[in-house]
């Protein structure tokens, strides 16, 4: 996913969703400080070393409270910025500028925060033939927005939900009965995108001789990834999850797993430090 999710009117109910739970009736700061006729700058300013990602909401935000302010940008989603970095600049009605600045702050920040965590995991295993996934842990709502964050960082996309991917877990098995009679039901369904998560090695040759389509391995350290990548010999891809942080990813990529998935990029990232500077 790399082009923004969001369609017009996707962003528009997120608008409305964010100004309804900050603005609500009114702004009663600015409508009793600030003087209606009122203009000012701002610059949005790097305060720390960040991926930047949701940059293309803040224009609709800005201008859904002043259509005709200004905007300029100096960065873009995907950019790495050091810090005292100006990404954009805007112009326009001071108290519509001060009512949008924090649903705009807020969501570039918690965007770039996913990137930014994203890219430093990508940067971890650079050169293993590893490939990043994100991964379902995200916040309800933001779905499209978080994957989008980890697309910026330098991740692929997975599933992005129930609906487009077979992915059959301990739950699923325990209920069905087996690896084999999970991957039997799916089959019957006409289904070729099979993944199978396995926490032993007796797991891994029951999902492969059922003709699983792909491998999560789940939990396994790095000697027992090895093993069942030497199980499976390249005939479908493995991928990695569970214990996975900054420290652990490499020595995971270099058992020779396809993919590593990582739930914290979009479940845990800190948000970023960036500021909105009036002039």
């Amino acid at each position: 996913m790399t082009d923004f999710p969001l369609s017009t009117a996707e962003i528009d109910a997120f608008i409305d969703t964010a100004f309804a739970e900050d603005i609500a009736t009114g702004d009663v700061t600015c409508e009793t400080v600030i003087p209606e006729d009122a203009r000012l700058t701002a610059t949005m300013n790097a305060r720390e070393v960040m991926v930047l990602a949701g940059l293309p909401l803040t224009t609709p935000i800005f201008r859904r409270l002043d259509p005709d302010c200004t905007i300029e940008f100096f960065a873009h989603d995907g950019d790495k910025v050091d810090p005292g970095t100006a990404i954009m600049r805007v112009e326009g009605k001071a108290r519509a500028m001060l009512s949008a600045e924090r649903t705009a702050l807020n969501i570039v920040q918690h965007l770039s925060g996913i990137a930014t965590l994203t890219r430093q995991y990508v940067d971890q295993i650079k050169g293993t033939g590893a490939t990043l996934l994100d991964t379902r842990k995200t916040i309800p709502g933001l779905r499209k927005l978080g994957k989008y964050a980890t697309a910026m960082g330098g991740a692929k996309n997975h599933r992005m939900g129930l609906f487009d991917a077979v992915m059959i877990k301990d739950n699923h098995i325990a209920v069905a009965g087996s690896v084999e009679k999970a991957v039997a039901g799916a089959k019957a369904a006409g289904r070729n995108d099979i993944q199978v998560e396995c926490d032993t090695l007796e797991q891994v040759r029951e999902a492969v001789k059922a003709g699983a389509n792909s491998l999560l391995l789940d939990n396994m350290p790095p000697a027992m990834l090895r093993q069942a990548r030497a199980i499976v010999d390249g005939a479908i891809p493995c991928e990695a999850s569970g214990g996975v942080n900054l420290n652990t990813i490499r020595s995971i990529a270099e058992t020779g797993v396809d993919y590593i998935s990582v739930g914290r990029l979009t479940q845990s990232a800190p948000a970023v430090d960036i500021g909105l500077d009036f002039a």
